[in-house]
């Protein structure tokens, strides 16, 4: 940390914007189902048999094999391991994090017509090609599942798990309520299966706890679930921000190579993110930096 006071007024502001915000993957890609095309009826005597047409649709293929993305071994007791940051600091690498957060209750505040999501963030990481990862909460998914299909099938982008409820894992958390340890497990694997509902296909089994916030009963309540939990080491301030030339210039300040950075993809409590993504890319690029996902950085 750079300056301790900064860092705990991020923290609390970060933890105040989540409260209002974002079981194993199965990431293997599904073979084909298609069925051969019936056989035709046979030619009327003396009459040659049609020709294939040329419009008649190829037989769906089989995905390629994607590489099971990179974990941390368990911790001491088996514990769930944690990611903070790349050990190898000699290489110009940042990841750019996002949290698609939004809690178990906010769905008629959605249906109010609240932002939740956040179009244009992902449009311009597309536009600048950005790789990023995107922590979505399993809510986040069912409220916007053709957003969640979208950003789970680019290849830019990769799925990691924010929780289902966005309830805390530790007490107290910035005021967020508590999922009790027997429920922490299902609450992880729930939000895992409303990604595979939605059609997300590039799921990754990294967790991130919501505002933050866990001991050593949460990581035991989720070693079964084989995940690795990603916190970050530069706190980019977008949370309730409305000077995307602040978020900036702090996250431009805190970068390092193997940073990996927390924002957020949520309009209603984060609405200058795009604002600020959009000077933070060139700016780091001119730098030198390589924005890589969280999967890649943790090969370093």
């Amino acid at each position: 940390m750079i300056i301790i006071v900064r860092r705990l007024v991020a923290a609390a502001v970060l933890g105040a914007a989540l409260a209002g915000c974002g079981g194993g993957t199965d990431t293997t890609p599904r073979k084909s189902t298609a069925t051969a095309p019936a056989s035709r009826p046979a030619s009327p005597p003396g009459r040659p048999a049609p020709a294939p047409s040329p419009l008649k649709a190829e037989p769906e293929r089989a995905a390629p094999e994607r590489a099971a993305p990179p974990t941390l071994a368990a911790g001491p007791g088996g514990l769930t391991p944690v990611f903070e940051r790349a050990p190898d600091t000699r290489t110009k690498t940042v990841a750019l994090t996002f949290d698609a957060d939004m809690t178990a209750d906010q769905g008629a505040r959605a249906a109010r017509g609240e932002h939740f999501d956040n179009p244009a963030l992902i449009a311009s990481l597309r536009s600048l090609k950005v790789p990023a990862t995107v922590f979505m909460t399993g809510r986040w998914a069912e409220e916007y599942p053709d957003q969640a299909r979208s950003i789970g099938r680019d290849p830019l982008f990769e799925i990691a798990n924010h929780s289902y409820s966005h309830h805390a894992f530790k007490s107290p958390c910035y005021g967020l309520p508590t999922v009790s340890a027997q429920q922490m497990r299902a609450d992880v694997e729930r939000a895992f299966a409303a990604f595979r509902q939605a059609g997300a296909r590039n799921v990754v089994p990294y967790f991130r706890f919501p505002g933050g916030c866990y001991d050593d009963e949460a990581l035991r309540a989720l070693a079964p679930v084989k995940v690795t939990a990603v916190q970050w080491d530069v706190v980019s301030g977008d949370a309730f921000a409305n000077d995307g030339n602040a978020v900036a210039e702090q996250v431009l300040a805190d970068v390092r190579p193997g940073s990996l950075v927390v924002m957020h993809c949520t309009r209603s409590a984060a609405p200058v993110t795009e604002e600020a993504v959009r000077r933070i890319v060139p700016e780091l690029r001119e730098r030198g930096y390589r924005f890589v996902k969280v999967s890649e950085l943790m090969k370093r």
